[in-house]
């Protein structure tokens, strides 16, 4: 059986930049201050580091970030959940006819690895109803580096169907330097895709398994062939 581990952000949809907006509302309404955001880089990180390195760029101590970031995490996930607002977001180029032929097979388990925290990422994708293809995942709650994520997914995995699934059977899929790092610090192959902020020769440069413009003619993708 194979699992795959789908990346949200710039992988599955685009939210149009509407989550930054609400980390700076969050920010604004917690601390008083944005500062750095403008030009701070999301991309493949995890929901709390995001807002670790942001409240230290404001010489903050350590210890009172960590205080604050959970202030600041509730505020954002309050004002995401009020003003996403799924006619400025985007499924992007196939995922739907993607995620209906693996959902299909009994041979496939479906998951999610990604930096937002769980009820951030459940936000973003019931925008389109996309949640019900991923019972089970690893999220920005668990950790503070992405290459934490694999083994609580692949963990997940095992417990929600009974058996268990190697690296050899894993493969990741998601749009950023940080998603083909951590996929390979544990063996696990890689699905990118350049429909996030990070280019395709940049993609390349840290040697995927795999690299696609996007999902659309990934149905009879080598990622996701049946094994043997």
């Amino acid at each position: 059986m194979k699992l795959v581990l789908f990346d949200i952000d710039g992988t599955l949809v685009d939210c149009g930049g509407q989550a930054r907006r609400s980390f700076s509302e969050a920010l604004l309404a917690t601390v008083g201050s944005v500062g750095v955001l403008d030009t701070y880089d999301f991309s493949g990180k995890l929901d709390p580091r995001i807002v670790m390195e942001l409240l230290l760029a404001m010489d903050m101590s350590r210890e009172e970030a960590a205080r604050t970031l959970p202030v600041v995490r509730d505020a954002y996930l309050q004002r995401l959940e009020q003003s996403l607002d799924a006619k400025r977001m985007r499924v992007l180029p196939g995922v739907g006819e993607l995620l209906d032929a693996l959902v299909a097979r009994d041979d496939v388990a479906l998951g999610l690895l990604t930096g937002n925290w769980e009820r951030g990422g459940r936000i973003k994708l019931g925008r389109f109803d996309l949640n019900r293809y991923f019972p089970f995942g690893s999220f920005g709650d668990d950790g503070m580096d992405r290459s934490e994520l694999p083994p609580i997914a692949i963990a997940r995995a095992a417990q929600k169907h009974g058996r268990e699934f190697t690296a050899r059977d894993t493969v990741i899929v998601g749009d950023s330097l940080l998603d083909i790092a951590c996929a390979h610090a544990h063996g696990i192959r890689c699905l990118a895709v350049a429909t996030g902020k990070t280019d395709a020769a940049a993609l390349a440069a840290e040697n995927p398994e795999w690299l696609e413009d996007d999902l659309s003619k990934a149905v009879a993708h080598p990622a996701f062939a049946r094994a043997g």
